[in-house]
């Protein structure tokens, strides 16, 4: 596989760089229709048609350090007024549940509702057009046990069960969880289908948008609980009950644990995105600015679309066990190396967790999706700068 994405990656010199032609000269004729400053785009150095091979295209006269902190802070990076913009709607949305389900199930022993995930944490790129709402579930210590998955009949890493423990001293209908019991176990299907059914398809939408002052419908028929809010770009929110013990933390979330209809998910994003803190906060270093780069590297890329941020953040950690240097100045060096790296990834069709080396972060990518980002990223080997158009 490896040999047809060189193959493929050195012989179409020619038409690589006339897409890439195509792309920057769309770029500029844009910035011309509006009146923009051409001297930050790309220059292109079109020599006439001979019988020499032609050189490569000379993408912009700035250095790829000079590049990557341009893409960073242009392209990558969010405004802070959209980032409160979109918060302030998401926890509108939120007291808006959390006061239904109040209303509608009293008895429901639920913690605060809050905002979770990329856009919480200054890991969302390029759009906030993605957003979790945390419904944290209150359980009893003394009912409810979390079973590690590995100690499981599944024998999952991240597919953990929640187990009704003194069923013989505290019988069935204890606690408000019971009525989600399958057996002796809390399903985390059966709590996501009532949520879907009391939150998705019962609150009134309708008077909900008209008080926001923006169009908000639920997306149903799917596994998740997801909400859109219409606008441009799209804004969705996806609704996710948590279960906390200590620093476990499990998310009710079926399309990642099916067919179990017993199992949580373990998260391991809060134990990667507090890792990457701390490495930073250690030594100065650029290990988020380099993960957000390459989190909007794949989100602008068709090719790299398919690609997960969770593999790019472990990657970064187990690159961090390595290699020292992540100060600032290291950005071009480090960018390059995650580039070799993932390809080296691909190849071998496996990326271990770095908090669970059984794990395969890459298990969910298609051969056909493999190929097409290895063929692209043996491209910017040699050319870095196509994957920052």
């Amino acid at each position: 596989m490896v040999e047809s994405w060189e193959e493929l990656a050195s012989a179409s010199p020619t038409l690589i760089g006339k897409s890439l032609e195509g792309v920057v000269m769309k770029e500029v004729a844009k910035a011309a229709k509006h009146g923009l400053n051409l001297q930050n785009l790309p220059i292109l150095d079109i020599q006439p048609k001979s019988d020499v091979k032609p050189k490569k295209l000379q993408l912009c006269a700035l250095t790829l350090q000079e590049r990557l902190l341009q893409f960073y802070y242009t392209r990558a990076q969010l405004s802070p007024v959209e980032v409160r913009r979109v918060q302030s709607l998401a926890l509108d949305i939120c007291t808006e549940i959390q006061g239904f389900l109040h209303t509608r199930h009293p008895d429901m022993p639920l913690g605060e509702m809050s905002l979770g995930g990329s856009l919480l944490d200054d890991l969302e790129v390029v759009r906030a057009d993605h957003a979790c709402l945390l419904v944290p579930l209150q359980v009893e210590a003394s009912l409810w046990r979390l079973i590690p998955g590995e100690e499981t009949l599944l024998t999952h890493p991240l597919h953990w069960m929640v187990r009704r423990i003194n069923l013989e001293y505290f019988p069935r209908g204890r606690s408000y969880w019971d009525r989600f019991l399958v057996g002796g176990y809390l399903s985390s299907e059966a709590l996501v289908n009532m949520l879907s059914k009391t939150v998705m398809e019962t609150m009134n939408w309708p008077s909900i948008s008209s008080h926001l002052d923006c169009l908000v419908r639920p997306v149903l028929g799917g596994p998740e609980l997801s909400l859109e809010i219409r606008g441009t770009p799209p804004l969705f929110i996806s609704m996710i009950p948590v279960l906390r013990e200590e620093d476990v933390v499990l998310t009710g979330q079926p399309q990642l644990t099916t067919p179990w209809v017993n199992a949580w998910h373990l998260s391991l994003y809060p134990w990667e995105t507090r890792r990457l803190a701390q490495l930073d906060e250690s030594d100065s270093g650029c290990r988020r600015n380099v993960l957000k780069t390459l989190k909007a590297v794949c989100k602008l890329n068709p090719a790299l679309r398919p690609m997960p941020s969770a593999p790019l953040a472990n990657l970064i950690l187990h690159l961090s066990e390595r290699e020292s240097d992540w100060s600032d100045g290291s950005l071009e060096v480090r960018f390059q190396q995650c580039i070799t790296e993932l390809i080296g990834y691909l190849e071998q069709g496996a990326l271990h967790s770095y908090f669970k080396p059984v794990v395969n972060l890459l298990g969910s990518l298609s051969e056909d999706q493999v190929d097409q980002m290895g063929f692209m990223l043996y491209c910017a080997m040699s050319e870095p700068e196509i994957l920052l158009i």
